[in-house]
């Protein structure tokens, strides 16, 4: 609970950051008066209250702080001849700041107001919108509204530069309010299946919210837990307008941006992106896309479009995880056949029916483009042949099916103004490894000694994150200060580089594909050139370079001394 009195423009304030702070008001809040001065409309943003001495005060969301309307509400307590609390006005967030409203058990003395619930679905949808707003501002792909139904209170979590984190902001928000969040949101849902939010089924659906100005598509998909519904909201800016990020940008390394040029320039064929959800594939595909020559006609087939492409004539086409909606999708198909494209996005290759449009099309001459979930480069014909999919081996590696097969990863970059080296890490109040567990300064000297044996990286060039941070990268998000975004680590096989791995794979032959991996000729992993190594390789040249923790390389590769255990081995 803090105090705060910033210019004279603005009014002194109070935060209250939490229940026990509100609890502990004095004189004590006892209830609100919504309907005692007739401001329900006002109610998704302020809203007077009233405490134990008779004085009253405005408890209102941040956003709403300096509002006109707020001096006016000032006014109508005044008129009525109620004497002020001091100072006054009160900042809640929102979770607390609807708890209240529908007095939710926060106070022995607060009083419940006849019908609040009833009139609080437009507070409940403009708290909805300020997580979202909040969830874009910190750049979060994905929202999870996790609902313990047993529990008093249930949290939100964010997906942030591929950490799941709770803030504690949203860490303490009453069950039933959060259920009411989700019950009002679901009835701005297109294309769900229910009319209703029913938190014991799985759903999915879209719908669209303007934040800070900017457009989203937020697609929803719930998880029928046996806690209670766990739903995920996936956040897809829709603003067209917004420069697509280079390649360059998006951290690919000149070799790989060379190979990823000559292969969007060259007519038909299929550039197949891999990796896990939350690693960028979509980002990548609309760059490229956003990069196709003028005179080339780019159409889209996604479900839904993730990114505005203004060159690309983009069709959504819902599709359920139940499979309904296969007919709606073969018939745009159809009508996408007839329109001579000579670019075509399928958005991803998850299901049969997907499989049979890449079949269909991909020996027409059109370019293809598209996604699949796979964990390696290597994996994507495997995946794609699968019995989830359905595509023939003889025909994917067939001369002029597949053209570029890509995985990437996105690993977080350190701060460069902040970042320790060895020494300086040493030094740190804390050395905790990619384990999470802390080690001594011995057991790090040791470690850097094996990841110099190992791959020949020098350790004064090892940069470290800082925990603390600095001014230019601290935050409240939970375990982001120290960085400074996240940066692609990739892998690829091209049909003009790599022809005798599409014959390999072709007949199927893992041992000779294994014998390939292990005589292709590379550099050094202190040099940019990428053609022939894997993601783990491009990951660890950019730890040489300074830019990746190694401990974010081992979490997501695995540990370097099981590594150089395994090297020895091979030996």
């Amino acid at each position: 609970m803090t105090h705060k009195d910033h210019s004279w423009s603005q009014r002194p304030f109070m935060e209250l950051t939490s229940r026990q702070a509100l609890r502990s008001l004095k004189p004590a809040f006892v209830k609100t008066l919504i309907h005692e001065f007739d401001v329900a409309p006002l109610q998704n943003r302020m809203y007077p209250v009233c405490f134990a001495d008779g004085s009253a005060g405005i408890f209102v969301l941040e956003a709403f702080r300096n509002e006109d309307q707020t001096l006016a509400l000032f006014d109508l307590l005044q008129a009525k001849s109620r004497s002020l609390a001091t100072p006054g006005l009160y900042v809640l967030p929102p979770a607390l700041f609807l708890a209240v409203a529908q007095g939710d058990g926060l106070s022995p003395r607060a009083v419940r107001e006849p019908g609040a619930r009833d009139a609080l679905s437009g507070a409940l949808s403009a708290v909805m919108t300020e997580v979202i707003e909040w969830a874009a501002v910190k750049q979060a792909s994905d929202i999870h509204l996790n609902v313990q139904r047993h529990l008093a209170e249930s949290s939100i979590w964010f997906t942030i530069a591929g950490r799941y984190v709770c803030p504690e902001r949203y860490a303490h928000i009453p069950t039933a309010t959060m259920l009411d969040m989700l019950a009002v949101t679901w009835m701005e849902v297109q294309g769900g299946n229910g009319a209703v939010f029913d938190p014991s089924v799985e759903q999915e659906g879209r719908f669209v919210r303007v934040c800070n100005g900017r457009r989203f598509v937020i697609r929803w998909a719930s998880l029928a837990t046996d806690a209670g519904p766990s739903v995920c909201l996936r956040l897809l800016p829709l603003d067209s307008d917004v420069s697509a990020p280079t390649f360059s940008e998006l951290g690919y390394l000149p070799s790989q941006i060379e190979a990823l040029e000559a292969a969007r320039l060259s007519q038909g064929g299929a550039i197949i992106l891999a990796g896990t959800v939350g690693s960028g594939k979509s980002t990548t595909i609309a760059s490229l896309l956003r990069s196709i020559p003028s005179y080339r006609k780019v159409i889209t087939l996604e479900d839904p479009a993730e990114y505005a492409i203004p060159n690309a004539l983009q069709n959504t086409v819902a599709r359920s995880v139940h499979d309904e909606g296969l007919t709606t999708f073969d018939r745009k198909l159809k009508a996408i056949k007839r329109s001579a494209m000579s670019d075509l996005l399928i958005g991803e290759i998850r299901d049969q029916a997907a499989g049979r449009a890449f079949v269909d099309l991909a020996a027409t001459g059109v370019s293809l483009y598209t996604t699949v979930h796979a964990g390696s480069a290597l994996l994507i014909p495997e995946r794609l042949c699968s019995s989830f999919i359905g595509i023939p081996r003889d025909f994917l590696t067939a001369p002029g099916v597949l053209k570029l097969l890509v995985y990437q990863v996105l690993l977080r970059e350190v701060c460069p103004h902040c970042a320790l080296n060895f020494e300086q890490f040493l030094r740190s109040d804390t050395l905790l490894c990619a384990r999470n567990i802390n080690r001594s300064v011995p057991w790090w000297r040791n470690w850097v000694s094996g990841v110099e044996r190992l791959f020949g990286i020098p350790s004064t060039t090892l940069r470290f994150c800082n925990a603390g941070g600095c001014s230019n990268c601290q935050s409240d998000v939970p375990m982001a200060s120290g960085t400074k975004g996240r940066t692609v680590v990739a892998e690829m096989l091209s049909m003009a580089q790599d022809a005798e791995i599409f014959s390999l794979l072709g007949r199927g032959d893992q041992g000779a594909v294994h014998r390939w991996l292990l005589a292709r000729t590379k550099t050094p992993y202190t040099d940019a050139e990428m053609q022939g190594k894997s993601a783990l390789e491009c990951a660890l040249y950019k730890m040489s370079a300074g830019q990746i923790d190694p401990r974010e390389i081992e979490t997501h590769f695995g540990v370097f001394q099981t590594m150089l255990r395994d090297r020895s081995v091979d030996a």
